[in-house]
């Protein structure tokens, strides 16, 4: 598994301290701003960074992850490009986890023994493929573990028992747990559903459990971070990079990023 991704989380548990990980889409809002926006979510506080990758149908998102992905495509985004952004971020930065996420297709087209081979020169640490379960995925998963990617899963409200234990034999990095019903950005936190899930998810998986979905300021993100390792806040920076010019957009998610990492650390 991923060296990065471990060593974030123990630094962290040394520190007594939750990841905070923030996912942008790349290629929003322009190809040019991604690296530049990855660099500043570093300096304001993430310790692990989720890049989406944009696609056409990305059918867990909600509308406003949907809206960043289209604007990636239109500007000719593809994953190929994702991966060039990624390496151009580690000639700054070698230490931050970067975990890629997003769906099977584009993986498929390039082919999964060359996208993880890809990923491991350019320094991807984790992939969450949303629309690959686990039971489907043992070759793809063989091909990302032989280069020392993290294969990332998601877990959900209504995972049974035994999906949970299927998913923690194969996870590595962190495991993803959806804390809603639906998708990204939509509805409210129920948090004590959270609180009563976490035992079950906690008898079986060994590794650090990140909560997202649905978390839209810091003091939900503080709740939150009391009940497992690392938030995992998406639709609601995206939202600020929709709402934000060119000019303001780095000091505008850098903002709202140092405001969620001090709220997290208060936990």
């Amino acid at each position: 598994m991923s060296n990065r991704i471990q060593a974030a989380f123990d630094k962290l548990k040394h520190q007594k301290r939750k990841a905070l990980i923030p996912f942008v889409t790349a290629g929003d809002p322009s190809p040019a701003m991604t690296v530049p926006l990855m660099h500043a979510l570093v300096k304001s506080g993430a310790d692990v960074l989720e890049l989406g990758v944009p696609f056409s149908d990305p059918m867990a998102d909600g509308p406003t992850i949907q809206r960043a992905s289209e604007r990636a495509l239109k500007q000719g985004v593809s994953l190929r490009s994702v991966l060039g952004m990624v390496a151009e971020f580690r000639k700054q930065d070698q230490a931050t986890p970067v975990v890629l996420m997003g769906y099977g297709n584009p993986i498929e087209a390039m082919g999964w023994e060359g996208f993880s081979q890809r990923c491991a020169e350019v320094g991807v640490d984790g992939v969450l493929t949303v629309d690959f379960p686990p039971e489907e995925s043992h070759d793809a998963f063989e091909h990302l573990q032989r280069h020392n990617i993290a294969p990332i899963f998601l877990l959900a409200p209504t995972t049974k028992d035994e999906r949970i234990a299927q998913v923690a034999k194969l996870a590595r990095g962190y495991v993803y747990y959806v804390s809603l019903k639906g998708v990204t950005g939509s509805g409210n936190l129920d948090l004590s559903a959270i609180s009563e899930k976490m035992p079950a998810l906690r008898k079986y998986i060994q590794l650090p459990i990140g909560v997202g979905f649905g978390i839209r300021d810091a003091e939900t993100a503080k709740a939150v971070a009391k009940l497992c390792d690392g938030v995992v806040v998406g639709s609601r920076i995206v939202q600020e990079i929709e709402d934000s010019t060119a000019q303001n957009v780095i000091e505008n998610v850098s903002h709202l990023v140092q405001g969620l990492r001090q709220a997290v650390d208060q936990a």
